[in-house]
């Protein structure tokens, strides 16, 4: 079974997600924060960081930069509803993540899900 990390600041959004991925089969961890997400990929291996990019604390370009350094095989996904912000910090990113914008249908993110992790 593949692990998933999502790093979602907004506690609808969060659940919403956790819940799609969960009915898709995945495992999911969450948290509200970056810096307790970093916390919780140096506790547990995930096959997938998922996480927003603009929250409190660390944002997640920063989250995944040190994720990446964590576990180099660890897939990264960004979700995002800050288009703008998104594309200015994506080149710091690590290299093979991707990006998904919000608002997005869970079915899109779930198959989006699948494809990062069948690659």
């Amino acid at each position: 079974m593949f692990t998933i990390l999502l790093a979602e600041d907004d506690d609808s959004m969060r659940r919403f997600l956790s819940k799609a991925l969960e009915r898709a089969g995945y495992e999911v961890v969450s948290y509200d924060n970056g810096a307790d997400a970093l916390k919780g990929l140096k506790e547990k291996r995930v096959t997938l960081l998922l996480t927003d990019i603009v929250m409190p604390e660390m944002d997640g370009i920063e989250l995944a930069k040190r994720g990446a350094e964590l576990d180099p095989e660890m897939k990264i996904m960004f979700i995002t509803g800050f288009a703008a912000v998104a594309l200015q910090h994506y080149n710091e990113a690590p290299e093979k993540a991707r990006i998904l914008s919000k608002p997005i249908h869970l079915k899109d993110l779930v198959r989006e899900v699948d494809r990062m992790l069948a690659a």
